[in-house]
């Protein structure tokens, strides 16, 4: 896959292995920008010692107001190789991570699966987290059935002139829809110990933007008729303009309380009732 890449949507055909990049700017190694204990995550992913989160630099998708446009855009990081990987997610083990959280990993999946051999001979037990932004292939998909335990991906928007416009996706929608669809297939609702920690299934996030721009009363009505009325979903606050999304008058300020609280109802409305508790301080501008 890598030797003429086709492993997201885009399909950029350059041979990776030789060197060669296409839209994500990757080629042969992954890079990652950092690997911490974090715990900003969802409620299910952090419990009391966090969810040990590894930062892929460079996106397959370069949302244009991404939050970590420095690690996406700018692709701050190390080229690293598979046992290094392997190391950096032992150490997130040992420091006592719930979970292995690889954040952004569509465009180098054959990457992980490369390190994942040097950590489980090495002892690595936790459950493995695939946080993607929803553009991934079904092909790619299927080769991390029994491999992933929990998938988080992001459904960013529902009108593609949208995902067009600010992530160069054109058939966003679509490829989401079939992604979710296959991730829960292979994992189902998300399961919880007796702890409240995730150990399997799909949790889904879905940031909510200003002038109904995410389309968010349509992707929650998908999820619970298409997916299941029992997703876990992180209907999410924080979007503020980053990246150069301050350019643009349809998403160049944060978002309302109204805005926000209008997305609560219409998620609860299409039938979700697993929505991500945790508390939140918010400063709303415009409200």
């Amino acid at each position: 896959m890598l030797r003429s890449c086709c492993l997201c949507p885009r399909e950029c055909k350059v041979n990776r292995l030789e060197g060669d990049k296409g839209f994500c700017d990757t080629g042969r190694n992954a890079k990652v920008a950092s690997y911490n204990a974090h715990f900003g995550e969802e409620a299910p992913l952090v419990g009391k010692h966090g969810s040990g989160t590894l930062f892929i630099s460079s996106c397959n998708l370069l949302c244009n107001f991404c939050q970590n446009f420095e690690i996406s855009h700018e692709k701050e990081g190390l080229e690293v190789g598979p046992q290094q990987v392997a190391s950096m997610m032992l150490q997130l083990a040992a420091w006592g991570c719930h979970n292995i959280n690889f954040v952004t990993p569509t465009h180098v999946v054959p990457q992980l699966l490369e390190a994942l051999p040097y950590a489980i001979m090495k002892g690595l037990r936790v459950p493995l987290v695939y946080n993607s932004g929803g553009y991934d292939r079904v092909e790619t998909l299927k080769l991390l059935d029994s491999v992933f335990d929990i998938y988080m991906p992001d459904f960013k928007f529902w009108d593609n002139r949208w995902a067009d416009r600010y992530c160069q996706a054109p058939d966003y929608r679509e490829v989401a829809a079939d992604a979710i669809r296959e991730m829960h297939r292979q994992v189902g609702d998300l399961v919880t110990d007796d702890d409240g920690i995730a150990v399997r299934g799909l949790l889904v996030r879905h940031l909510v933007m200003p002038n109904g721009v995410a389309g968010s009363e349509q992707v929650f009505k998908f999820l619970a008729e298409e997916v299941s009325a029992n997703t876990y979903l992180n209907v999410m606050d924080q979007y503020r303009p980053c990246g150069t999304a301050h350019r643009d008058e349809f998403v160049d300020r944060r978002l309302t309380s109204q805005e926000y609280r209008g997305a609560l109802d219409a998620a609860r409305k299409a039938g979700l009732k697993r929505l991500d508790s945790r508390e939140r301080i918010r400063l709303v501008l415009g409200s």
